[in-house]
């Protein structure tokens, strides 16, 4: 159930790159709408795949796994557009992976 959890994270995570890609297209039209409709379609799955998520785990289990996504986002904006990680964000996100480990383990 931890693999689909972070796969829902990881098409979140996919979807907000796509909104932000279309923010950096200039011009066509027809360019954005193609990562907004890719944004909502990944949304759309990850949606779906949540709802079978929520069905097997507890929400106040399931749901704090999903700030993954801080993670996933941060890396993939520096890989992707060499966004700056600053020292102030790099010690959230750490504190998000500790929060997360811990209500991983509730069992």
């Amino acid at each position: 159930m931890i693999l689909l959890i972070v796969l829902v994270s990881l098409l979140s995570c996919s979807a907000q790159l796509c909104q932000k890609q279309a923010t950096r297209v200039s011009g066509s039209r027809l360019v954005v709408s193609a990562w907004i409709a890719g944004s909502v379609l990944l949304l759309g799955i990850a949606m779906i795949l949540w709802l079978v998520v929520l069905q097997r785990v507890p929400v106040s289990q399931a749901y704090p796994m999903l700030s993954l996504n801080f993670i996933f986002v941060a890396l993939a904006a520096r890989i992707l557009w060499r966004e700056r990680l600053t020292l102030r964000q790099i010690c959230g996100t750490l504190l998000v992976v500790a929060g997360v480990m811990l209500m991983g383990s509730q069992r």
